[in-house]
Order: C-alpha cells, then sequence, then structure tokens
C-alpha cells in the first residue's frame, strides 16, 4: 500500500532524516577534506576519549576501517594517537563554527521545547526497544 506524505510512519521519517542529516554532513564537510566519522574522531580526541570507542558504534570492529578514518588525520598532522594537536584544535574550532550554524539550519522553525520533546520521546521508545 502506497502512504502519502503526511500519513507515514515514524520509522519511515527517522530513516529519512537519518539519511539527509548523514548526506548534508557529508556535504559540508566535504568543503574541507573530511567526513563526518573523522570529525566525530576530532571532537572524540577534543573530550579525551579513546577515538576507537567513541567511533565503534558507526564503524566494523575493523582496524582498517578505523585507520582510514584516522590516518588522513595524522597526516594532516591534526591527531596523534587518540590527541588533538595544536593545529588539529584550531582546525576542529574553525569546523565547529560551520557544524553549528548547519544544526541551526537542519532545526529552523522548531522551537528548543518541541525539540527538547522530540528528543525525549525518540530516547523512550528507544527505551521502549532495548
Amino acid at each position: 500500500m502506497y502512504m502519502s506524505a503526511d500519513n507515514k510512519p515514524i520509522g519511515w521519517w527517522l530513516k529519512e532524516v537519518d539519511r539527509l542529516i548523514e548526506a548534508s554532513f557529508e556535504r559540508l564537510l566535504a568543503a574541507d577534506g573530511l567526513n563526518r566519522r573523522q570529525w566525530q574522531a576530532l571532537n572524540a580526541a577534543a573530550g579525551g576519549e579513546v577515538i576507537a570507542v567513541a567511533l565503534a558504534p558507526f564503524l566494523d570492529d575493523d582496524p582498517a576501517e578505523l585507520a582510514a578514518v584516522t590516518n588522513p588525520l595524522v597526516e594532516r598532522e591534526w591527531l596523534t594517537g587518540d590527541e588533538l594537536t595544536a593545529a588539529g584544535s584550531r582546525a576542529l574550532a574553525d569546523l565547529t563554527v560551520k557544524v553549528r550554524a548547519h544544526r541551526r539550519a537542519i532545526t529552523a522553525g522548531i522551537s528548543e521545547p518541541e525539540y527538547l520533546t522530540t528528543v525525549g520521546v525518540l530516547r523512550r521508545m528507544a527505551g521502549n526497544l532495548e
């Protein structure tokens, strides 16, 4: 049965929003020669996290896949091991300005209470499925 845009179930909208967010972040970060996982790796390092642990939900348990994310950051001298370099910190600060603006664009027209309610509902739904 075909569902029109106004009666699609929540699962459809979750996947669609996820797909659109992923694609929009890839486009945004590509301008700086990065991908979303590299952005996450930089943030993990800035937060003192082990990058492999922080990225585990997004990568297969494959060292080569993790290396494909981190090696370009090491080559750019933005990362050493799980730590940001001074250049990496500067790059992350610049990227953060872009990402924050992009996140504001994604949530344009959505009030803070609406956003918090939506996140709360999704969190409870996830809890119901665990």
